[in-house]
């Protein structure tokens, strides 16, 4: 007896987690359920895909699990990921965090291996007709690599950095400044109480984009992003001059945790991920104590780091999760792939998804910042997307 086969498609999410996956991954069930297509959600982003073992079918709950309306009906009330998430790199996949069966594929000595093709192979074992990433430049980087191989993909940028090149917007770009805005308003009370500097870090590795528009919304002194290298006692003395500007006399900072100064390097610590970049962390500690040694000032040093990912997504995170999985579905039933779901000058769009490995998204200085007063400048905003680019 013949039985039609449901178009299938996998859903995973990979890098950092930030408020709006749920929500996109609801929608994406629940149009996909509207639509007649099955959704399979891969667990733990990539290293799901390779965790997955057609032979050994008892274990395969924890890599793989259908998706249904029933299943994800309250996921949307909550941050982070309801699939789980790694920074695997199947195309360099490392020996020591695959699965035993895996690791006996590697030849002797060798520690890292392409691992792809069977990427591609599970892919086909699942009977999968698209895969549907949600991820960062990292992620997608990958997602590009299995689509030049020929497998269908349509894919969404999240990234609280909003920094995957080709898209104006990524899922929880506005619930991280949003986040920001708050607890730099909330670091008033101690900073105004005991007058003193304030140094808060915000993630942003290569687009010092959170630091710029957090500082821009909450009315920071200065702010130093990933883009424009500072000079200690420049920002010393620009500082001070604020601080006593300040009838409270107190002053606060901004710093991308991507920041360096001049002549400086990265503040980097541990192992490189499985895409070859350290942990970032510490410049603003690091700057906090030479702006006491330059100033004699009190310095509060907060690093907000996974407070501004963590928590339920604010509306705008919302409304671009749910439109994007909608624009994805629609993508998949005109059979139209290689595509990242985007917005550009504050249109949902698609674009080749080819378009991440293109370059590096990073802030408009001449537009958008004070390269010699290490604050933000915002020149015109008329024309420009509701983000400023």
């Amino acid at each position: 007896m013949m039985t039609d086969k449901k178009p299938t498609i996998a859903v995973l999410t990979g890098g950092g987690d930030v408020p709006g996956l749920n929500p996109c991954i609801k929608t994406l069930v629940y149009r996909a359920a509207s639509e007649g297509i099955r959704v399979l959600g891969i667990r733990r982003g990539w290293a799901g895909i390779l965790g997955y073992n057609p032979d050994d079918p008892d274990v395969n709950f924890k890599y793989v699990q259908e998706l249904t309306p029933h299943e994800v009906r309250t996921i949307d009330r909550s941050g982070g990921t309801y699939l789980h998430t790694s920074r695997t790199n199947p195309s360099a996949a490392r020996k020591k965090d695959v699965p035993d069966f895996l690791k006996k594929t590697f030849k002797k000595g060798v520690q890292t291996k392409d691992l792809t093709a069977r990427v591609l192979k599970n892919l086909e074992a699942l009977e999968i007709d698209c895969a549907i990433p949600i991820g960062g430049d990292d992620t997608l980087s990958f997602a590009d690599r299995i689509h030049r191989e020929g497998f269908p993909v349509i894919a969404i940028p999240k990234t609280m950095d909003n920094d995957v090149f080709g898209t104006d917007y990524c899922i929880g770009f506005s619930t991280a400044v949003t986040r920001s805005v708050g607890f730099i308003h909330a670091l008033r009370t101690s900073t105004g109480s005991h007058e003193r500097i304030a140094v808060i870090e915000l993630f942003g590795r290569y687009c010092g984009e959170t630091s710029l528009i957090s500082a821009y919304l909450a009315g920071v002194d200065r702010a130093l992003i990933s883009e424009v290298p500072f000079d200690p006692r420049r920002l010393a003395d620009l500082i001070m001059t604020d601080k006593k500007a300040n009838p409270k006399n107190y002053a606060m900072i901004t710093i991308s945790e991507g920041a360096t100064m001049v002549k400086g390097k990265m503040v980097l610590s541990g192992d490189s991920d499985a895409y070859g970049h350290k942990k970032l962390g510490g410049i603003g500690e690091r700057t906090g104590r030479m702006l006491k040694e330059l100033t004699g000032e009190n310095v509060l040093n907060q690093r907000l780091s996974y407070l501004m990912r963590s928590g339920t997504p604010d509306s705008l995170d919302l409304m671009v999760a749910v439109n994007y999985a909608n624009i994805a579905i629609d993508l998949f039933l005109k059979s139209v792939f290689g595509r990242l779901v985007a917005l550009s000058r504050g249109t949902y769009t698609d674009i080749p998804l080819s378009t991440v490995t293109m370059g590096k998204k990073s802030v408009d200085l001449r537009e958008l910042y004070d390269v010699e007063e290490y604050r933000p400048k915002v020149r015109h905003a008329g024309g420009k997307p509701m983000f400023l680019y």
